[in-house]
């Protein structure tokens, strides 16, 4: 027995580089799992851990368990590094006032108004130390009077407040990601945005890319424009929603985000073309290193790609992703290994330890790796056609289902849909993005410079339609989307990890990966929802009914409602949720306790008079003094943030925002009587 484990454990020896990014990513999700920050004793810890790991490793005792607490405690060390050196000031109170600053990014925002990113910000009447160095504005009503450009200094009359956070406990938190944006306000103006300079010499990549994304309009006019400006500079602001929803229920709204298959194309185009065009000459081709060459060429283009798209996270991935294994191809290794992968997701992980939470890294991260694995599985598999069009039909089917197994969990659990036709969508989609699509668009960035880049946008057009008509087409077939609650917090973790000591272990210690995986099954399929929701203004609740989800409201705390009802897996809309039976006169009924939902004309008045021992009231308004009922008032709500009752064996059980996000640095200050002990925490049904 003993010398089976032993032969198990050494069969793993050629895989140990695999593990540096696993033990990277447990110590970054040690670090944001934390309800508070890191207290100095912790750090001073940390310090004396590499100090002891230091000499270990100088001495020789270069034992792999060493190795993989040290890494361990690099991915935390990094992750509060990262986390010290971005803090910006946040907006601690609402701000209503002139703001001053430099466009620095143009978007829409999600009820499809223009949307300006602002830094070098000036606010009215605020010291410059406690200004944030972003903020975002919503431009509503008549906005003719500018034509948003980066680089442009503007002033608009707006409201701002800090990034709000969940609207129920454990669910997304905007406010980290805002954090590490630097975004420290966001808002709206309903005044017109004014011009106070014209762009100057700041900003010239931002520049490039708005009148890029503007002549791709011009030549290419409607949605075929747009999905081409999108897939070239990454505005996907004049995307219609109609057009959004099915791609994104076909499951080809990926080709619009420019991330692995974009730069994997676009680099592998212009990878092929200098290769061809090196070896036509006899002198060149048999004289210099044409390989290394042509991957050269191919990574300054992808180099000038990256910049051209954003510089977004995604894109960021995709091209450390595409250097590494360019790189590979120059120094004549294989490219194509988990190798290269894990040194992509180091690199990732030490520049933007944040970025394991994104969706985009999961899932980007997963197709790769089990793209990568899975061929690798099958090379030497004498059934599995290799030349030819069988060959290029069955790595295409292969891919597809692989990639879209892969990621399907990460999409489920983050967006709440799955679809059931995206196979099919792909197989007809992609093959027309890579031959057509794709090189066109280097042909035309390739003309650019002569005045001839209509020529390359007009061979885009075609592709580009086909791929919307298949959108429009399958997006709409009955049940080509199916929305999924969301699973338990520890389901995705349970699987990540499951799946990656799959890909990671070899031999029989592969089935190691069998409890994680069955766990977060079971997790997922056992995952309940809320019994009752209230948002963290008190300005709607919703209780759980057979049904589906009951709304207070049939307007109001919109944003609040869409998240609830999508994470319930339930596709109605806010008006048609509010027409369910369970509330009747804002009087709902939940494990026998009467839940009363105050607001409007009166609310404090009304609140004070609905509130009695055994009933949970949500206002509006602002109780003061303690309270004999069970109270969310706005007062309690800005300590606690959003509200989730659920129902157990002992009754009815309250959890708020505050206590599962913790204090952390971007979850805002201490409010001034935050350690103020809220009432009933526990409601014990049998007990009213």
């Amino acid at each position: 027995m003993r010398q089976a484990v032993w032969d198990m454990l050494e069969a793993q020896r050629g895989a140990l580089f695999l593990w540096v990014p696993l033990c990277l990513g447990l110590g970054i999700a040690l670090y944001f799992g934390l309800p508070t920050e890191p207290s100095r004793p912790v750090w001073i810890g940390l310090g004396g851990l590499f100090s002891v790991g230091a000499v270990m490793l100088v001495r020789g005792w270069r034992s792999p368990i060493v190795m993989a607490v040290l890494l361990i405690g690099a991915g935390f060390g990094l992750s509060g590094l990262r986390t010290a050196t971005i803090a910006a000031p946040v907006m601690e109170w609402r701000y209503y006032g002139a703001v001053q600053g430099r466009i620095v990014a143009v978007d829409r925002s999600a009820s499809d108004k223009p949307r300006l990113t602002l830094d070098q910000v000036v606010l009215e009447r605020m010291n410059p130390d406690e200004t944030p160095a972003r903020v975002r504005v919503s431009l509503h009503g008549d906005q003719h009077w500018l034509d948003p450009v980066p680089g442009q200094t503007v002033i608009v009359t707006a409201h701002l407040s800090a990034p709000e956070g969940p609207v129920e406990p454990g669910g997304f938190d905007f406010r980290r990601m805002a954090f590490f944006d630097q975004l420290g306000g966001v808002g709206y103006a309903r005044t017109p945005a004014l011009l106070l300079k014209p762009p100057t010499g700041a900003l010239p990549i931002q520049r490039v890319r708005a009148a890029v994304g503007e002549r791709v309009r011009e030549v290419l006019p409607g949605q075929t424009g747009t999905f081409a400006a999108a897939i070239t500079t990454g505005d996907r602001s004049g995307i219609d929603p109609e057009v959004m929803a099915a791609l994104r229920a076909s499951n080809l709204a990926h080709l619009l985000a420019i991330s692995g298959l974009h730069m994997g194309l676009m680099t592998g185009v212009v990878f092929t073309a200098l290769r061809i065009a090196l070896v036509l000459s006899p002198r060149t081709g048999l004289a210099w290193p044409a390989k290394s060459m042509a991957a050269a060429g191919a990574l300054l283009a992808g180099a000038a790609y990256l910049a051209l798209s954003g510089n977004t996270v995604a894109t960021q991935r995709a091209f450390l992703m595409a250097a590494v294994m360019l790189g590979a191809v120059m120094l004549g290794r294989r490219a194509v290994t988990l190798r290269s992968v894990a040194i992509a997701a180091i690199l990732i992980l030490c520049l933007r330890p944040e970025a394991m939470a994104e969706p985009g890294f999961q899932m980007s991260f997963a197709a790769t790796t089990a793209l990568v694995a899975g061929f690798a599985a099958l090379r030497g598999k004498t059934w599995l056609p290799r030349k030819g069009p069988a060959g290029f039909i069955a790595s295409l089917l292969i891919s597809s289902f692989v990639a879209g197994a892969a990621t399907a969990p990460f999409g489920a659990a983050h967006f709440n849909q799955v679809s059931q036709y995206g196979l099919l969508a792909n197989l007809i989609s992609v093959p027309v993005m890579g031959a057509l699509v794709m090189p066109a668009a280097v042909l035309a960035a390739a003309l650019a410079p002569f005045g001839l880049e209509a020529l390359g946008l007009y061979l885009m057009a075609p592709g580009i339609d086909w791929i919307l008509g298949v959108a429009m087409r399958v997006g709409t077939w009955p049940g080509a989307a199916f929305a999924l609650p969301s699973p338990h917090p520890w389901a995705l973790p349970a699987f990540a990890v499951g799946a990656l000591l799959l890909v990671v272990m070899r031999g029989r210690m592969r089935w190691v990966c069998v409890p994680p995986l069955a766990l977060s099954l079971a997790l997922w399929v056992t995952a309940t929802r809320p019994a009752l929701l209230i948002d963290p203004t008190g300005t709607l609740a919703g209780i759980m009914t057979p049904e589906g989800r009951s709304l207070s409201k049939p307007r109001g705390a919109g944003f609040a409602a869409q998240v609830w009802l999508e994470n319930d897996g339930d596709t109605v809309d806010q008006p048609t949720a509010a027409e369910r039976p369970g509330w009747t006169d804002d009087v709902a009924v939940l494990a026998g306790v009467e839940v009363h939902h105050v607001y409007g004309r009166d609310n404090a008045a009304r609140a004070a008079a609905a509130c009695r021992p055994g009933r949970i009231v949500v206002t509006t308004a602002e109780l003061p003094g303690p309270a004999d009922c069970t109270l969310f008032d706005t007062s309690r709500l800005a300590r606690s943030g959003s509200v989730a009752i659920i129902e157990t064996k002992d009754g009815l059980t309250v959890i708020r925002e505050a206590d599962t996000s913790g204090r952390r640095m971007w979850t805002g200050p201490l409010a001034p009587q935050d350690d103020a002990p809220e009432p009933q925490p526990r409601l014990l049904a049998q007990s009213q």
